[in-house]
């Protein structure tokens, strides 16, 4: 996994909590990273449907949808994250051992597996609820 998932959801979720529109400066400022990374993000979140753009003064993003209809399965997807990769594969297809040839198809098989179930939990986490457990607890009229 990225760090892009979790600026993500730190994005929609001042978004949501901000209810207006905010610029890619204003959201680096909260996230604590730049703006060209923020922009990059929200690309992902622009085509996906999760946001929307505004040109000119007072533009910049804002929530597409509602906040309750966001989970983080949709920014999961948005940002293409896999929670569980391998960057090696151990084995070699051509060895004669059962093992060595087939253990890493076995083990994307598993991983794989664990990406759908890791989606499927994040199914039932909105970016409303995220921002209901926060709002109260940091001011959301500020930076």
């Amino acid at each position: 996994m990225t760090a892009e998932f979790s600026l993500a959801v730190h994005a929609l979720t001042y978004l949501d909590a901000q209810k207006r529109s905010l610029t890619s400066e204003e959201l680096a400022v909260n996230i604590c990273t730049n703006p060209a990374r923020v922009r990059k993000v929200m690309r992902g979140l622009k085509a996906a449907g999760l946001v929307k753009t505004h040109e000119g003064t007072g533009g910049g993003y804002e929530l597409a949808r509602n906040a309750a209809g966001i989970t983080l399965k949709d920014v999961a997807e948005a940002q293409d994250t896999s929670f569980v990769c391998a960057s090696w594969r151990s084995g070699d297809v051509d060895m004669d051992c059962a093992v060595a040839s087939g253990i890493a198809d076995v083990m994307d098989n598993i991983y794989g597996n664990m990406n759908r179930e890791c989606l499927e939990m994040l199914s039932g986490i909105t970016i409303d609820s995220i921002c209901k457990k926060l709002v109260g607890t940091v001011p959301t009229g500020t930076n």
